[in-house]
């Protein structure tokens, strides 16, 4: 008993620090971005609301009712693919800055840089939209404990009662789409990326520009990889058991990792961080 009390103390004492660490990284992008006029780029405009939706997915609670169980699951769906395509922004985004840098200013516009963050909001709003009226379809009559650490849908399809094919038939087609189009378009992006690095001549501009594509690749690696395991799989008994882990690393670390690899992979992030600590520094030791 006392043992199994001590875990629990070092789980929570390692997730609250986690989730701590998750908070300030993603609050501290969201401000460093906001007011440092060299950051005002459209490349750190999607690392901005990489960081909001990061945010957004590192709460959860425990005990939950049925409309605000739904609610959660509404904001995960449509959170995932606002994630998904800011990712696939960003890459077109580094497609533009690294293949055609004397038509970046022109073609990727203040106008245009907006329209191509709000799509993934619109988008991600009506597919979690579409997907969470599938689930508000399906019966629950039996027991009312999810089999997971927050609201989604391969646990919720476990507890429902009533016939799921059209709703899993719909969350494999969506997710399947989604996720391979989005990746079909960053895959496109670094086709052309990867020969235009190479014929970089400077090595200090290769290797800066090896270090904010790899940071975004890091991103794209784990991000993707987690989804793969938790929506392309038949929701059984063994995968929702499964899921779970996969789960606590989604919710967990990837927000807490995306921040930290941008931020300590490059230079312009680093070098807005000192100076905005070295003017806040010497505003409090004057005042």
């Amino acid at each position: 008993m006392r043992r199994n009390y001590t875990s629990v103390v070092l789980f929570f004492a390692l997730f609250l620090g986690i989730y701590m660490v998750t908070v300030a990284g993603n609050l501290g992008m969201i401000v460093l971005i906001r007011v440092n006029v060299r950051l005002h780029t459209p490349m750190y405009s999607s690392s901005f609301h990489l960081s909001f939706v990061d945010l957004c997915f590192s709460s959860n609670r425990k005990t939950i009712s049925y409309p605000a169980c739904l609610v959660q699951c509404y904001f995960f769906i449509a959170l995932v693919h606002v994630e998904i395509y800011i990712l696939a922004v960003m890459a077109f985004d580094r497609y533009m800055a690294i293949c055609n840098p004397l038509l970046y200013g022109s073609r990727m516009s203040k106008g245009v840089c907006t329209s191509l963050i709000m799509v993934p909001y619109v988008y991600g709003a009506l597919t979690g939209l579409m997907e969470t009226m599938w689930t508000y379809s399906l019966v629950f009559c039996g027991p009312n404990e999810i089999n997971h650490f927050y609201c989604a849908d391969p646990p919720l399809i476990k507890l429902a009662c009533s016939d799921t094919y059209n709703k899993e038939l719909s969350m494999f087609v969506v997710a399947g789409f989604n996720f391979t189009y989005s990746l079909l378009i960053i895959l496109i992006s670094y086709i052309y990326i990867f020969p235009a690095i190479l014929r970089v001549r400077s090595t200090e501009g290769r290797r800066k520009v090896f270090s904010t594509c790899g940071s975004h690749l890091t991103s794209v690696i784990v991000f993707y990889a987690t989804l793969f395991l938790m929506y392309l799989r038949p929701p059984s008994k063994d995968f929702v058991e499964q899921g779970k882990m996969v789960a606590v690393f989604y919710s967990t670390v990837i927000p807490m990792w995306n921040p930290m690899i941008y931020s300590l992979r490059n230079k312009d992030v680093k070098e807005a961080l000192t100076k905005e600590l070295i003017y806040f520094s010497s505003v409090y030791f004057q005042d």
